[in-house]
């Protein structure tokens, strides 16, 4: 089956094919809906309408690059990210390097070659792919400038960043996994500073391979902003807010708040360029 295209105006003259929105909204429009259910009760155990907001998350996020790079490359990127993050955080289980000594619970679902459950990469893939499309929409103002690509990889992983520090009181609250003792006391629901380094490392190491496979090679006139990867990238910290306050979490939600507060703001002040 031929994928859906529709003519868009080429500078160079003539026409090109540009896939259609309508596969990426109707997968976004499910993981909303899922979204919201979850939303409204978060506190259910509810391990099959989890998994599949999980999976549609993930393929809404690979679903809009697909609109404009070939299915190829972002399957590609995605197999990196996967086998990256996975990698490390199999690696942690094992060794305790590089985000520390950790334990998956059976809450996170059967592990893979008995270490690492699915949840772990397709999270990477979540987090990866929504904060490059969040640092887009931030640094339009700046897509000219001649190292926007290094400014686009440093906020990438600052948004990352930002959505681990959000995502571990959810999972220390789900039991997805617990942060074995260390020397160091400081701790953030269990993971310590040295835990967040290792994330911001291996997030720099993911994108450093797969920025070559996202960079759009057509010319063609900039793309009007797609919020997509906002509402995904919000939508996470959110949820994660939302069952950080049923556990009583105060911490965390103010944190959550003002990470959501300060993306959505500088994305709809770069998205006005």
């Amino acid at each position: 089956m031929k994928p859906s295209l529709e003519p868009v105006e080429n500078p160079a003259g003539g026409v090109t094919l540009k896939k259609k929105a309508w596969p990426q909204q109707l997968l976004l429009t499910l993981t909303l809906i899922t979204g919201v259910a979850t939303f409204f009760n978060p506190t259910s155990e509810n391990t099959n309408r989890d998994a599949l907001l999980l999976l549609l998350a993930t393929a809404s996020s690979l679903a809009v690059p697909v609109r404009q790079l070939p299915l190829q490359s972002v399957l590609l990127a995605a197999f990196v990210i996967a086998l990256i993050g996975g990698a490390a955080h199999g690696l942690s289980v094992r060794t305790g390097l590089p985000f520390g000594p950790l334990i998956f619970g059976a809450t996170a679902g059967p592990k893979l070659f008995s270490t690492v459950p699915p949840v772990m990469p397709l999270l990477w893939i979540i987090a990866i792919f929504n904060s490059r499309g969040v640092a887009r929409l931030m640094l339009r103002p700046w897509r000219r400038v001649k190292n926007y690509g290094f400014l686009l990889m440093g906020l990438t992983v600052a948004l990352a960043l930002a959505f681990d520090f959000a995502l571990e009181p959810f999972a220390h609250g789900k039991h997805l996994w617990r942060w074995q003792p260390t020397i160091l006391t400081v701790t953030w629901y269990g993971a310590t500073p040295l835990s967040f380094l290792a994330w911001a490392f291996v997030a720099l190491l993911i994108l450093a391979l797969i920025m070559p496979y996202l960079i759009r090679k057509q010319p063609g006139n900039p793309s009007a902003p797609d919020f997509a990867p906002l509402a995904l990238w919000l939508g996470a910290i959110v949820l994660f807010a939302v069952n950080s306050a049923h556990a009583s979490q105060w911490a965390a939600v103010i944190l959550d708040a003002a990470i959501a507060g300060v993306a959505a703001i500088y994305s709809w002040l770069g998205a006005r360029w």
